[in-house]
């Protein structure tokens, strides 16, 4: 079982209330451009993009420290403490949803905030939606 959060693009109005909370979350601040999730804009569509929670993730694949894993409610994390900041997970990352913190270095992503996701849980609209997926057929 994986959980994931699942995107209704068509609810999202662009408010980066979303990307305010996971800023407030993981670092203190409210600044949207420090959030583990970003909102793509295209004239009046506004999509929320986050790290898919892969099934075959490639992030943890190619980290030489094994620095990133995936805890056993099917989050994938990256442990801090063991991250060498090598930046292979950066370049792995298919949705461009591992970030390189260059205060720490090290790489951070999203966690899902332990399961409890901040943006779901500040969305306004209900553009963003925890969900679990099981089996062979989820992506």
């Amino acid at each position: 079982m994986r959980t994931v959060i699942h995107c209704n693009f068509d609810l999202c109005t662009g408010c980066s209330i979303c990307q305010m909370a996971c800023a407030q979350i993981k670092t203190g601040g409210t600044n949207p451009r420090l959030a583990l999730l970003r909102l793509e804009k295209q004239g009046l569509i506004c999509r929320p993009v986050l790290c898919a929670q892969c099934r075959n993730a490639f992030c943890m694949q190619v980290c030489p420290s094994e620095a990133i894993c995936r805890e056993d409610d099917g989050r994938v994390v990256i442990r801090e403490e063991k991250c060498t900041g090598c930046g292979l997970c950066v370049e792995a990352c298919q949705v461009d949803m591992v970030f390189f913190d260059s205060d720490n270095k090290s790489a951070r992503k999203c966690d899902l905030c332990g399961g409890d996701p901040a943006c779901v849980k500040y969305c306004p609209t209900g553009a963003l939606e925890k969900i679990k997926l099981g089996g062979d057929a989820d992506a």
